[in-house]
């Protein structure tokens, strides 16, 4: 679907056939592995144990038995994605016009049309693991510019540095020559909603608005006050004067 934003030029320099695949790294795929399989053996063995000894201990075992498969269930998951996050985490497929990317236990595909890549920062606990490590992350975000959702992955998330640099390199082409970002139908984060907070000429001009209303305000008000006192001034030299017209009649 044409969004209207495309650059005819700049898409004709894309490759126009071909998958670019980008695997997960080697390391946390093997970690991965290690962590389900034994969590996968612990839950498995514990809810065996309670459904065969549950009564004896006095306890109904058929709960805690059931939490304990489900865990044991999310661990084959996990670890059967670990074969899949080897062949590619994030994928650029030309021939179908679509970024694939591995999310938890599902395969998002992006099309190009909908698509924008640009850098992204760390939340919180990425950065306080970054701080530990003493090594400096990349991110990258994969956003369908018409979905609430985006995704972000990084330079230690993908088998080889080289291999991040290719996919940003990928990515930033596609969203430049798909424009998609350029798009008033697009989902707009939270400081894009208010097109006031947005523009800061608006925020200026607000800001003129105000004290131009409060000087406005302020000289009235000097005015007011301007004229109460001649009133009084008047009124104050008025009674003086007929008071000294009395006060000479009398003595004459």
């Amino acid at each position: 679907m044409s969004t209207g934003f495309e650059n005819q030029e700049l898409i004709a320099k894309l490759p126009q056939s071909g998958v670019h695949c980008y695997p997960a790294s080697g390391s946390k795929i093997m970690r991965n592995r290690i962590v389900s399989a034994i969590v996968f053996l612990a839950s498995a063995g514990l809810g065996g144990f309670l459904l065969t000894q549950g009564s004896a201990l006095y306890i109904t075992p058929y709960l805690f038995a059931g939490l304990l498969f489900i865990v044991a269930v999310i661990m084959i998951l996990v670890f059967c994605q670990t074969f899949l996050s080897a062949k590619y985490r994030v994928a650029v497929d030309y021939n179908e016009k679509k970024i694939f990317l591995r999310y938890r236990y599902s395969k998002i595909a992006i099309p190009f049309e909908n698509f924008d890549g640009r850098k992204g920062t760390p939340d919180k606990a990425e950065r306080m693991l970054d701080n530990a490590s003493g090594s400096a992350n990349e991110y990258l975000i994969l956003d369908d510019v018409f979905e609430d959702a985006c995704f972000q992955t990084s330079a230690k998330d993908l088998a080889s540095r080289e291999d991040f640099e290719q996919l940003k390199a990928d990515c930033f082409a596609i969203a430049e020559a798909y424009g998609a970002r350029n798009s008033e139908d697009k989902v707009k984060f939270y400081y894009e909603k208010d097109d006031k907070k947005a523009d800061p000429n608006l925020d200026d001009q607000a800001v003129n608005d105000v004290i131009e209303a409060a000087m406005n305000e302020g000289k009235d008000k000097v005015e007011e006050v301007k004229e109460t006192v001649e009133e009084k001034v008047e009124e104050t030299v008025e009674k003086a004067a007929e008071k000294a017209a009395e006060e000479a009649g009398e003595e004459g």
